[in-house]
């Protein structure tokens, strides 16, 4: 039965996942974009375009090293509320 309590929990797991899923993307963008600020602040170069890309392909770069790795992450989770689905409707 799908109690109050299971339903938290579900969000709870569902959340965490995003949470997790997120950061693995997010924060080499964020080093990247450290690193980058850093250079600019050296060089006094105030260019507001140099910083996107670097972060753009170091992105692109953890999605495809980590794209696997997070598909099948994400593919446990869902087998696992199907699996549940069936004890909790009944």
């Amino acid at each position: 039965m799908l109690t109050p309590e299971v339903a938290v929990d579900l969000v709870v797991e569902a959340l965490h996942i995003v949470m997790v899923l997120v950061l693995v993307l997010v924060i080499p963008g964020l080093i990247m974009g450290l690193v980058v600020a850093l250079f600019q602040a050296a060089t006094q170069i105030n260019e507001q375009t140099l910083s996107f890309l670097p972060r753009l392909l170091v992105t692109l770069f953890a999605i495809i090293l980590t794209g696997r790795w997070m598909a099948g992450y994400l593919m446990d989770y869902c087998v696992s509320i199907f699996t549940r689905a069936a004890t909790l409707v009944g």
